[in-house]
């Protein structure tokens, strides 16, 4: 059985001591009611892995002692998934669940002319991003960009591998699957209704190359999970 896995922001890794917080200690002293000399691991997101000790099991303020400290190189190509924000909120956040556990380095949620309205509640999504990484045993924690108009997102973006999964057949598309890419990747997922064409012509010409995920359509938010399943695939 894993030792438990634990978050916690802005770590040094250089510390030989670290005072957890009254929220991360409780679980270990109320809930998993550990004791001094049990270890456990802890990340802060950014590739750092904790093995430490716990030196003292206070409920409110747990210390413990680092025993060690490894870097996790993050894999060479890192993926973006650029998905509509989406009404139900429960079918976003599942998806960015999802994309955490599969490996996505980053996520950008984009308003479209067809995203409906959403309230973005960043503290939540961060929140949904720290468990599915935790859960899925992973050190680096998943960028999650503010909400970005579509149009100027991709006007922005200058990456070697960048697709556009859309439903209409105005152009040629190939299968995601199809393709290989050796560098970063982003992928645009429109929302419920698709993009707009006017938005489809627009990414195009900034040389995003049209691809199908399959052969149904897809919900957003399912369309985002085979596309990160597919470019991690890829990798």
């Amino acid at each position: 059985m894993s030792i438990p896995f634990f978050y916690k922001e802005n770590l040094d890794s250089t510390a030989t001591e670290l005072l957890l917080d009254e929220d991360a200690s409780k679980h270990i002293v109320q809930v998993l009611r550990m004791q001094n000399k049990e270890q456990l691991q802890l990340t802060n997101g950014m590739g750092d892995l904790f093995t430490a000790e716990i030196k003292d099991n206070n409920r409110k303020k747990c210390t413990v002692s680092v025993l060690k400290v490894e870097h996790i190189t993050r894999p060479a190509t890192k993926i973006t998934v650029a998905l509509s924000l989406i009404k139900n909120n429960n079918r976003f956040e599942w998806f960015l669940e999802k994309a955490t556990e599969i490996g996505v380095a980053k996520i950008v949620p984009l308003i479209c002319d067809r995203t409906e309205k959403n309230v973005f509640k960043a503290d939540r999504m961060k929140s949904i991003l720290v468990s599915a990484m935790l859960q899925s045993q992973q050190s680096w924690l998943p960028i999650l960009q503010e909400p970005i108009k579509f149009l100027s997102f991709v006007n922005q973006t200058n990456v070697a591998n960048k697709f556009i999964a859309h439903c209409e057949n105005m152009d040629a598309k190939v299968q995601l699957l199809s393709y290989q890419p050796f560098t970063d990747s982003i992928i645009l997922i429109g929302p419920e209704g698709d993009f707009s064409t006017d938005e489809i012509s627009v990414a195009l010409k900034n040389n995003f190359l049209p691809v199908a995920l399959g052969n149904t359509r897809l919900r957003t938010e399912t369309a985002g999970v085979v596309a990160a399943t597919l470019l991690a695939m890829a990798q």
